[in-house]
């Protein structure tokens, strides 16, 4: 008799949901100023489509499972897709910082040895002396070769423990390492900060984080499996997100605050009510905004505030920090003293401080190391602990504030 059933937790689960129950739903707005050919408006069960083409394209390739695949992209339905084809067919997805230099890239594309690299057209020139066994310029060239829309892709198992994607921290004083995030680090991920955050099938997400920053927090996958409505957004502009908002409804983004900035800015000259005031949902990383900023986003914009914390070796959320019932009747300068920590720990995070002051987690989160640098990966995670290299304390409430951050941080604006 079968007493026990473990199921592979994979990125397939997010998208396999939107497709059985939202087939028809607008699954992703792409940007419509796209070099490569933007998609326009796609449905969720074109969008799986895609991405089952995407996977046979693979096969036909000759890419094999745990073989991976290079992406330098700014954000699109295509890298969006990517995530889930070919994470989804057991490939590892390497989706690359479209800001660095091609020195950077050609190290990434040697190091992670990827033997496919996709490159966005608009990095074509720059990016023309990276070598990759097969390389292609995004858009139609990619799309005729890897799109195999008339064959049934090989089937994937699933195994949460593979490793899904390897995403490569920016490096200032040595060389990027390769966080390998497995498809079980991801799953836990996004369930907990969609959780966390309330995503649901009524959310229209606007895509103003780059989605090869720790795949967009895991917040894409998140939306994707409630049927929620992905906008995508190619470059910030903060009188643009207000556009957007306005004709999309967008109800959630996450990003930097610098991108919050831009959009305080940009509704100082707008014309008009802000859009989404009472609906939105903002959700900041990186560093810590001043606390007049956050009160700024509840008074001026009338946007819900959110701050987390955390490190692409954590998938990243470690930490939120959202408006709770008890601070309802504070004023919101008081309201914004509270939301000026970086929060709580996450549904299955523990967190500690050392005597030295460094922040220390475990819990599921946490990558399963940097992609062939065991060294590295012994450094991080000893003594049953990840050590972030982030310096802060926790307060009587479990409240963790950032005193230095010793990690680059990555300006999302």
């Amino acid at each position: 008799m079968l007493r026990n059933m473990k199921v592979a937790l994979t990125v397939n689960d997010f998208l396999r949901r939107a497709e059985l129950l939202y087939p028809d739903r607008e699954a992703i707005v792409d940007e419509p100023d796209q070099p490569a050919a933007s998609w326009g408006s796609i449905t969720y069960r074109e969008m799986a489509k895609r991405a089952k083409a995407l996977a046979a394209g693979l096969d036909a390739l000759g890419i094999a499972p745990g073989e991976r695949v290079a992406m330098v992209s700014h954000n699109s339905a295509r890298l969006l897709t990517a995530l889930f084809g070919v994470s989804g067919s057991g490939r590892v997805l390497v989706p690359i910082n479209f800001r660095l230099v091609a020195e950077e890239v050609k190290y990434i594309v040697a190091h992670s040895g990827a033997r496919v690299l996709l490159v966005d057209p608009e990095l074509e020139k720059e990016m023309a002396d990276v070598e990759c066994e097969m390389k292609w310029t995004i858009g139609a060239e990619s799309d005729a070769i890897l799109m195999k829309f008339d064959v049934e892709p090989q089937s994937w198992e699933g195994d949460e423990d593979a490793t899904a994607t390897i995403n490569y921290t920016s490096g200032t004083t040595a060389r990027p390492k390769g966080v390998q995030l497995t498809h079980r680090n991801i799953w836990l991920n996004a369930s907990v900060f969609g959780w966390h955050m309330g995503v649901n099938d009524r959310d229209v997400y606007m895509h103003t984080l780059p989605q090869f920053h720790c795949n967009g927090w895991g917040m894409l996958y998140s939306v994707t499996g409630m049927g929620a409505k992905h906008v995508i957004q190619r470059k910030i502009d903060g009188a643009e997100i207000l556009r957007r908002v306005e004709q999309h409804g967008v109800t959630l983004w996450c990003g930097a605050p610098a991108v919050l900035n831009m959009i305080l800015d940009a509704a100082a000259e707008w014309n008009g009510p802000i859009p989404g005031a009472g609906t939105v949902r903002c959700v900041i990383a990186g560093a810590a905004p001043p606390t007049r900023t956050i009160e700024r986003c509840e008074t001026e914009l009338g946007w819900e505030f959110n701050q987390i914390y955390g490190l692409t070796e954590t998938t990243p959320v470690l930490t939120i920090n959202r408006p709770r019932a008890e601070w309802d009747n504070l004023s919101p300068a008081d309201r914004a003293v509270k939301l000026n920590r970086a929060g709580g720990p996450a549904i299955g995070c523990t967190m500690a401080v050392d005597d030295q002051g460094e922040i220390l987690t475990r819990g599921n989160m946490v990558m399963e190391g940097y992609w062939a640098q065991t060294e590295a990966t012994a450094d991080a995670i000893k003594d049953g602990f990840f050590h972030t290299g982030d310096g802060g304390f926790i307060d009587e409430a479990n409240y963790l504030t950032i005193a230095d951050r010793k990690k680059d941080v990555i300006i999302t604006g």
